[in-house]
């Protein structure tokens, strides 16, 4: 693997890039918020937006706080939301832990590795 450069490496390992693990990462643990598998209050952090209901995607969009300073817009209860927003309904509605991420690889595999990195949602 030497002089290979890091996204050959990763490629040739089939792995994901640290950025795209830390957003998985996020999107389980806002999971596990949702399904009560965590101890943190779903209503502590994050507020449903009643206005995307119908909407494309699935019916738990979450409304993205204003943030004027830099601590606040780079907290987790933020950074997440467009992510979350993105997924589709039969990932969000999963029956396990598994099963979500089943879904999120699966998304992966289709539209993460070109949109989400160009559009700079991966950040």
């Amino acid at each position: 693997m030497e002089g290979k450069s890091y996204e050959d490496r990763l490629r040739y390992l089939g792995l994901w890039t640290l950025e795209m693990r830390r957003n998985r990462q996020d999107l389980i643990e806002l999971f596990k918020t949702f399904k009560v598998l965590s101890h943190v209050r779903i209503d502590e952090l994050f507020m449903l937006n009643e206005n995307m209901k119908g909407t494309r995607g699935h019916c738990l969009k979450l409304r993205k706080t204003r943030c004027t300073r830099d601590i606040t817009r780079n907290c987790f209860s933020n950074r997440v939301v467009n992510r979350f927003n993105l997924l589709d309904e039969s990932t969000v509605d999963a029956p396990s832990l598994n099963a979500f991420k089943n879904g999120l690889s699966r998304i992966r595999i289709t539209r993460w590795a070109s949109s989400w990195t160009r559009s700079g949602l991966a950040r």
